[in-house]
């Protein structure tokens, strides 16, 4: 830890921390406070005691729009996942966490592997901007990503329009399979989106000491203890970076 370190994470006094509270597996609730809790948030407040600063949650509903801030002095480090779009202007650690992406496919569906899917006619329900749309945007060439803004909507859309297939994280495609009868999960995965702690690419010091404090927590088992603390299904320690 050195001068240069701190100033560059809590210029203010404390650290600021953009949290994307739409990954359910990663924020799983609130305190009575009405700051958000789960792994992402224990992470954030893991990394303000190494500092020995405060921390501050700033709350974003969607992750595209934490990204869009980086920059503007709005937040000190970033919990989102890594994406090469979002790279541009995020110095990314490795990741601390990653989750399976799959599809899931209507009753009757001719679709059984997840090769099956970029096909011509083929329409893909995705939450817009989410990790694993950006995943899609750069490799699906032949089927057609129809884009809804959140996770409920997109199910909606696969259902009311009759779309080939529901792109999403496992864990939350296994409590929507429960309420489609015949419904199916593909086996596999088309991606692991990869959970990683961010700052602006202008910290270059302080990218070093994050990427060095994650694989660190992912070495001495505390990201595994924080997946167990919050009780949390479908999200894994990521390998080392």
């Amino acid at each position: 830890m050195t001068p240069e370190i701190k100033a560059q994470l809590a210029p203010h006094g404390t650290l600021r921390a953009g949290i994307n509270m739409s990954n359910f597996l990663l924020v799983t609730g609130r305190s009575p406070a009405g700051d958000p809790e789960g792994v992402s948030p224990s992470m954030a407040r893991a990394i303000a005691d190494r500092l020995g600063v405060p921390i501050q949650y700033v709350p974003f509903p969607k992750p595209g729009e934490l990204a869009d801030v980086a920059g503007n002095d709005v937040w000190d480090i970033g919990l989102i996942g890594a994406e090469p779009a979002r790279a541009e202007k995020i110095a990314f650690t490795a990741a601390y966490a990653e989750i399976e992406a799959t599809y899931l496919v209507p009753a009757g569906s001719p679709l059984k592997a997840i090769a099956d899917v970029d096909r011509p006619g083929v329409r893909i329900a995705v939450t817009a901007r989410s990790a694993y749309d950006l995943w899609l945007e750069r490799n699906i060439k032949q089927a057609t990503l129809v884009r809804s803004n959140s996770l409920d909507s997109a199910l909606d859309q696969f259902l009311s329009d009759k779309l080939d297939a529901l792109a999403g994280l496992r864990p939350r495609l296994l409590s929507d399979v429960a309420k489609l009868p015949g419904a199916v999960i593909l086996p596999g995965q088309f991606t692991a989106v990869q959970q990683a702690v961010g700052t602006t690419k202008a910290n270059a010091a302080a990218a070093a000491w994050l990427r060095a404090f994650v694989e660190e927590a992912k070495a001495s088992g505390l990201v595994a203890q924080l997946i167990a603390q919050h009780k949390v299904n479908g999200l894994s320690v990521a390998p080392p970076g």
